[in-house]
């Protein structure tokens, strides 16, 4: 049986080192597409899908996100004596009312199932989302009310994903499934080499996970990179509790790259009603010069 979702967790103590010096002092979840920084988007996405309690693990260096989420008497009455209501409105809804932040910090850098596990004392035994800002992605229905959606039919865990060149399997946790009972998944690999790999449809970014999961990640050991890794433990629990691989509908981003960081500020950047028919223009001028 299907349960709300209600929670969301944002491993975002990783250190960013693939965008310094921008990130020496900045966290990488702060860099921005246009006017909003990453984890705004990520926030926002899992604020749509039912989420009330938004669990941020973080590390030493991420203050700035407590801050970004946090109010700014100071600021906003700036605005308003300045008649700046647009701007006032959009600081003063980022996080709604009757939504939680919760800040836990990540002792030591020891993997994305080390930070999922980290949030257990917020979450109990309830499902959660993992939403990791890295993966920004943009469709008509968000990726996480599509997940939440899924859940809702069939009850299950639910893990986004995408199908990717072969030769790019050692970058992703990969997985392989029963195309005949609704791509529920029968096997997990982290970063597997292409000649290894079970499949090419990788995971990107977006979970909706059981409680249980975090018992398993108690006994996960450290796998790929000296990591606990997520994917392992929830290889470990796919016996017990039915997960599905999701192939979901919208365009993704990979802005822990340099590359995917550029396309997306590009693509946000022609939909912003502020600045869409500007850079068009702009961008009609760089290519055909």
């Amino acid at each position: 049986m299907s349960q709300k979702i209600r929670a969301a967790v944002f491993p975002v103590a990783g250190r960013g080192t693939r965008f310094l010096p921008a990130t020496k002092a900045s966290p990488k979840e702060m860099l921005p597409i246009v006017d909003k920084p990453l984890i705004q988007y990520a926030v926002e996405e899992a604020i749509d899908a039912g989420a009330t309690k938004l669990v941020f693990v973080t590390g030493s260096s991420k203050r700035a996100i407590e801050d970004h989420f946090d109010t700014d008497p100071e600021l906003e009455a700036a605005l308003k004596k300045s008649g700046k209501d647009d701007l006032l409105k959009t600081i003063q809804d980022i996080v709604p009312p009757g939504v939680t932040c919760i800040y836990i910090r990540q002792g030591e850098p020891l993997g994305l199932g080390h930070a999922v596990l980290c949030a257990r004392p917020a979450i109990g035994d309830e499902p959660f989302f993992v939403h990791l800002a890295d993966d920004l992605i943009a469709g008509a229905t968000p990726c996480l009310t599509q997940m939440a959606a899924e859940h809702e039919r069939h009850g299950g865990g639910v893990i986004a994903v995408e199908t990717v060149p072969p030769e790019e399997t050692s970058s992703y946790g990969i997985v392989a499934v029963d195309e005949a009972d609704d791509n529920r998944i029968v096997r997990m690999v982290e970063k597997p080499a292409p000649q290894d790999a079970p499949s090419n449809l990788a995971v990107v970014g977006r979970y909706l996970l059981p409680g249980m999961i975090f018992d398993k990640l108690e006994k996960t050991g450290r796998g790929a990179g000296g990591e606990i890794q997520l994917t392992d433990a929830i290889a470990d629990l796919l016996d017990e509790s039915p997960i599905y691989a999701y192939a979901f509908q919208g365009e993704r981003f990979d802005c822990g790259s340099k590359l995917g960081y550029l396309k997306a500020t590009v693509a946000h950047g022609l939909q912003h009603p502020d600045t869409g028919d500007a850079f068009r223009e702009y961008l009609g001028t760089v290519i055909s010069g």
